[in-house]
C-alpha cells in the first residue's frame, strides 16, 4: 500500500511561501559585510558587478541567489577567497544564520558600525597611533562596563 504522501509530488521550495534559504542569506550578509568594510556603496557594486543597485540589495539580503560564476567574480571585485563567503555558516539546518543589523540583535563583529570602525582603524598609518587608540577602545570600555 503507496501513502498519499509517496503520491504527491513534491512542492518546490519559494521564497515567497517558505522564505530565502538560510545560505543564501548568510552568503547575503556576507557580502554586505564585506563591500561596508571596503567602504563601497551598493552603487560602485553594482556597477563593478554588471548589475542594478536593487539587484545588489537582493543578493544582500538572500532574496535572490548568487550563482557560482557570479559569486567567483564577486571573490575578484572584493578581493576575497571564495571561502570568505561560507565562512561561519551554520552547519545544520537548526542553526539560524546571523543577521546583519546590529539593532536586530545580530553579532557586533557584522554590524555596520563595527565595520566601519575597523575601516578607519586601518586608514591609520601610524602604528603608534592605532595602538593608542586600541588602548583608549579598551580603557572606555571598562569605564562604560562599570557605569551600568
Amino acid at each position: 500500500m503507496v501513502s498519499a504522501s509517496a503520491t504527491e509530488p513534491r512542492r518546490r521550495k519559494t521564497i515567497a511561501v517558505d522564505g530565502p534559504d538560510p545560505t543564501d542569506v548568510h552568503v547575503g550578509m556576507r557580502l554586505r559585510q564585506r563591500r561596508t568594510l571596503l567602504g563601497m556603496s551598493q552603487e560602485k557594486l553594482a556597477k563593478a558587478f554588471g548589475v542594478s543597485f536593487q539587484q545588489v540589495q537582493k543578493y544582500e539580503r538572500g532574496a535572490n541567489r548568487i550563482s557560482a560564476s557570479r559569486l567567483h567574480l564577486l571573490t575578484r571585485i572584493l578581493d576575497v577567497p571564495i571561502t570568505y563567503f561560507f565562512e561561519g555558516l551554520p552547519t545544520t539546518a537548526q542553526e539560524p544564520p546571523m543577521v546583519v543589523d546590529a539593532d536586530e540583535g545580530s553579532d557586533q563583529m557584522t554590524s555596520r558600525e563595527t565595520l566601519e570602525l575597523v575601516r578607519a582603524y586601518y586608514r591609520i598609518t601610524d602604528p603608534h597611533v592605532r595602538k593608542r587608540l586600541v588602548d583608549l577602545a579598551r580603557v572606555l570600555g571598562r569605564e562604560g562596563a562599570e557605569a551600568f
